[in-house]
């Protein structure tokens, strides 16, 4: 499970005194107890654990997007950067824009050409959905 995998890779980051992974996996692993308690669940599943992963790695993105170097920012986009990279560890690899489009090209060549039945394609598969959503536009215009 992922779940445990976070909370043995927290204490390997505890013992190395790595701060950027601990302090990383220490707030992963509280949002995991949080949802865990909101929801009364004792043992997150594992898609609901990446879920959180997903909505973090998201917010990284963002933060490293809206930080300029040109502010005095570097030592704030790197320790950014550097934790996307843990976090990326943990989440599937997702499917390359390549990929999208050829699938998208099968489901339209299929017959399907409603963007919310192509979109419900992929609901299962790890693929960055606005990437989905924009190489679907490009296809169907």
């Amino acid at each position: 499970m992922i779940k445990e995998q976070i909370n043995k890779d927290y204490m390997v980051a505890f013992k190395a005194k790595n701060t950027v992974a601990k302090n990383l996996l220490s707030v992963v692993k509280g949002e995991i107890q949080t949802v865990e308690k909101n929801t009364g669940v004792d043992n997150l599943s594992d898609e609901d654990v990446l879920k959180i992963l997903t909505k973090t790695s998201k917010s990284l993105k963002e933060t490293i997007k809206s930080l300029s170097p040109i502010d005095g920012k570097g030592e704030e986009i790197v320790q950014a950067c550097a934790e996307l990279a843990i976090i990326e560890c943990y989440l599937p690899k997702q499917m390359s824009k390549e990929d999208i489009t050829q699938k998208v090209t099968e489901i339209v060549n299929s017959g399907v050409t409603n963007i919310g039945a192509i979109m419900k394609e992929f609901a299962q598969l790890p693929a960055d959905k606005k990437l989905v959503s924009e190489v679907v536009k490009e296809i169907m215009n």
